[in-house]
């Protein structure tokens, strides 16, 4: 079964950066996606950025330059660094797996969530 923790949510101050990790345990398969989603109050979740196996990475346009997700396999912690960070980009967010070559589609594993509050 595939545990994932976050870690990392604090509040910051609009302009600053902070760095979400998610370490990741009982994850067995040879392909997989991972990625980044949040929920702000009020609004549905969304994908914010996701990583495949051999590294091939996708962002959501509203985080596109600012955001990066990268993994230490050797770790097993999947990465958020978050810079320039806007009120809007409070949300919890959620680190989550799927098996499988591709991003698209249902992913069926779930953290707890870690809350990120950017004040102006």
């Amino acid at each position: 079964q595939v545990q994932l923790v976050e870690s990392g949510g604090a509040s910051v101050q609009a302009g600053g950066s902070l760095r979400l990790s998610c370490a990741v345990s009982g994850h067995t398969s040879s392909s997989y996606c991972m990625g980044w989603f949040r929920q702000a109050p009020g609004k549905e979740r969304e994908g914010v950025a996701f990583i495949q196996k051999f590294g091939s990475t996708y962002y959501a346009e509203s985080v596109k330059g600012r955001f990066t997700i990268s993994q230490d396999n050797a770790k097993n912690t999947l990465y958020l660094q978050m810079n320039s960070l806007k009120p809007e980009d409070t949300a919890v967010y959620y680190c989550a797996a799927r098996v499988g070559t591709y991003c698209s589609g249902v992913f069926a594993y779930w953290g707890q969530g870690t809350q990120v509050t950017v004040s102006s």
